[in-house]
């Protein structure tokens, strides 16, 4: 792989780990808005989605900020 593509590559999942994160802080902390943007309420009211969604969003960017760290060291590697 060469490094644009690498460089490229990280960009995407550093983007996708940040989105991610913010959907989970946002679902955590307003947890109506699937049912005021989406207007359907699949759950409910119980809750169970938006917590679905937290904790699905937070792996999401846990992985690819692992991911996007794998690529930066390979971006970056150590001079020795």
């Amino acid at each position: 792989m060469t490094p644009r593509a690498r460089a490229v590559l990280f960009g995407l999942e550093t983007a996708l780990a940040c989105g991610a994160l913010t959907l989970a802080v946002i679902t955590a902390i307003w947890r109506d808005w699937i049912e005021i943007v989406l207007g359907v309420d699949p759950d409910k009211h119980s809750g169970s989605l938006e917590w679905l969604i937290v904790v699905a969003c937070l792996a999401i960017a846990a992985i690819c900020g692992v991911a996007a760290q794998a690529q930066w060291r390979r971006l970056h590697p150590k001079q020795a």
